[in-house]
């Protein structure tokens, strides 16, 4: 069982070191299969596991070899198969698969192809380490190796600078939030002598909730959730990350990547009930995060930034069912995302690829004729997104919503009001690229063309899943067993025994009023949406100061540019004038020239002139008499 475990992310990593030492050799048709083909096979391992649950339930832990060992230190390279990492190992390689086999049409005429599947295999890789890592030190690794392989696909095109830009600005602002993360480690091995998940829960469980110590580990580790899963205020690398490739936003920027931080918070759930503090501010982040980026995105018009400030707003989502203990909900929402953000971003890199690199909304429309396929399956992720039944949005969105309004009516109308604005811009993304009349040039209208099916058929995928993925978790209410509840059961239930936060039954008439409720707000702003975007063209629409302040994304960029960079900046050139160039290079080309005034003096010793041989001896001569008659 270990060997099979073991196999589902060396096959990716397989792929990266063919594809990575021969992308110059290596022909795109075998790089089509290689790439592709080692994450299906993963997929398929993955399903085994799933169906053979019941053997890998009796022993989830699969030890490897001893990483770090060093007095009581030991770290060991382990593996855990339970509930959870399943889950997530299925969404990593099953929606991978589908992104890289989107990825051979995509990138057909990309120079870089093998190099593209090469970062992709490689961060398969990472990603399978991080969800199915048995303690916080081999997390890490797959923690800090996403990132790497983000800050190199976000930067794939290396030949523009504002590309690269916007890679070391991931890689920057990941940092920050690691730090937190790796500070969170110290303090936890300081706390339970132990990086394994099971030792640590199991002390932890005998600690007092609230206690000084905890709220630490956890504000620390949450720090480093901020930083990867695009939370205020290290939000503002997410939008400038579609720089890259449309499938790698497809599938790190939005199914899974950013998604790790929800993933570690979810799989330290013992710690957080543990420490109530931290939930609140994991709660605020989130509503505060919600918030802002839905209502960037309703303003923005590239079609890739308005789905990148939706994968922010989402994740806020994520982080507050997480944060009123809703587990499952938060896990749920996770995988549905999934699939239609996946779907979401691969439709948009269809209709890009339609219109020949256009990405601003303002400048396609009509294209529902022209790209019937990408439409109806666009069509179907924004249904999804936006919550209406019977898709996979509705009843994870349902969940979350249902946590919340158990929690407190304030919070609950606040992210009602979240997916009120969701369903607004979605369906203005929707209204702006597919209705009305074309808007781009002639060469462009008379170029226009849905995408080959390697590209399509993974949407259609994508949109089947998308649709009947919320089935995986009916509620009770509406006649499902919520088979995903009870799958995930097991790993929160330590975490559930002792949540110290407050919850209510919700009477099942007063869930129906919510539910429908919701529906109908949801209904109202697609038709608002329609009103607005297909009745008026887009360049009728006025802007007051607050929609220009939103278009701006209210300037955060240029704060953080204001208050950290340019300061920073200043420092560093003011260090380099006075300290590196008027004091370290003085002394270096001091300490130079002195050696060389110095040497040029002494070599007459050894010059060849028999007077100086006879100057020098006589001078001893005189020093030994000296010497001898003194003493």
């Amino acid at each position: 069982m270990t060997l099979l475990v073991t196999l589902i992310p060396l096959l990716p990593l397989f792929g990266f070191i063919i594809l990575g030492l021969g992308y110059r050799s290596i022909p795109k048709s075998i790089a089509s299969i290689l790439g592709p083909g080692t994450i299906l096979i993963s997929f398929i391992l993955s399903l085994i596991i799933l169906f053979n649950f019941h053997y890998f339930a009796i022993s989830p832990f699969h030890h490897l070899f001893t990483w770090l060992s060093s007095g009581r230190f030991s770290v060991a390279f382990d593996f855990l198969v339970d509930p959870l990492s399943i889950l997530m190992m299925l969404i990593i390689t099953g929606v991978g698969f589908i992104i890289h086999v989107y990825s051979i049409g995509y990138m057909s005429q990309d120079e870089g192809f093998n190099r593209f599947f090469a970062y992709m295999n490689l961060f398969i890789f990472f990603m399978l380490i991080l969800v199915m890592a048995a303690n916080y030190a081999v997390m890490f690794i797959g923690w800090e190796g996403v990132g790497l392989c983000s800050y190199l696909l976000i930067g794939f095109w290396f030949k523009n600078q504002r590309f690269n830009n916007a890679a070391k600005k991931a890689l920057i602002m990941n940092r920050i939030g690691d730090l937190g993360f790796l500070l969170g480690m110290f303090l936890i091995f300081t706390t339970f002598q132990s990086f394994n998940f099971v030792t640590v829960f199991d002390q932890a469980k005998a600690m007092t909730p609230g206690s000084g110590t905890m709220i630490a580990i956890t504000l620390l580790l949450f720090v480093g959730a901020v930083g990867k899963s695009a939370q205020i205020p290290l939000h503002t690398w997410l939008p400038d990350a579609m720089a890259g490739p449309t499938p790698v936003s497809a599938l790190i920027h939005a199914a899974t990547m950013v998604t790790a931080g929800v993933y570690m918070v979810a799989r330290s759930s013992v710690l957080y009930v543990l420490a109530p503090e931290t939930m609140e501010v994991i709660g605020l982040t989130a509503l505060a995060t919600m918030l802002l980026a839905a209502t960037i995105a309703i303003f923005q018009n590239d079609i890739k930034k308005v789905l990148a400030y939706s994968t922010i707003s989402q994740l806020g989502y994520m982080f507050l069912a997480l944060s009123v203990g809703a587990f499952t909900g938060a896990m749920f929402h996770l995988m549905t995302h999934a699939f239609f953000k996946a779907l979401l971003f691969l439709g948009a890199g269809s209709v890009i690829h339609a219109m020949e690199g256009e990405q601003d909304i303002r400048r396609m429309g009509g294209l529902k004729n022209a790209l019937p396929k990408t439409y109806w399956t666009f069509l179907v992720g924004t249904l999804a997104i936006a919550g209406l039944p019977p898709l996979s949005g509705f009843f994870s969105k349902d969940e979350i919503l249902a946590g919340v309004f158990s929690f407190g009516l304030p919070v609950w109308i606040v992210a009602v009001a979240v997916s009120m604005m969701t369903a607004f811009y979605m369906f203005r993304l929707l209204y702006l690229t597919f209705f009305g009349s074309f808007r781009g040039s002639e060469h462009q209208k008379t170029h226009l063309h849905e995408s080959p099916a390697v590209m399509t058929i993974p949407l259609i995928l994508l949109a089947f899943l998308a649709f009947i993925g919320g089935s995986l978790n009916i509620p009770e209410l509406m006649g499902g067993s919520g088979v995903l509840k009870e799958f995930l059961a097991p790993v929160f239930a330590d975490a559930v025994k002792i949540n110290q936060l407050p919850h209510h039954n919700i009477p099942a008439g007063l869930e129906w009023t919510n539910i429908g409720v919701v529906i109908l707000l949801v209904l109202l702003m697609a038709w608002s949406a329609y009103r607005r975007f297909v009745t008026r063209e887009p360049e009728t629409e006025t802007r007051n100061f607050f929609m220009r302040l939103a278009e701006n994304k209210f300037y955060v960029d240029e704060l953080y540019d204001a208050v950290f960079v340019k300061p920073a900046l200043r420092l560093s050139e003011g260090l380099h004038k006075v300290v590196e160039t008027k004091f370290i290079d003085r002394i270096v080309n001091g300490t130079g020239t002195g050696i060389i005034k110095f040497s040029n003096t002494i070599r007459y010793l050894q010059a060849g002139h028999v007077g100086v041989y006879m100057f020098f001896m006589i001078i001893g001569i005189l020093l030994i008499l000296f010497f001898n008659i003194i003493l």
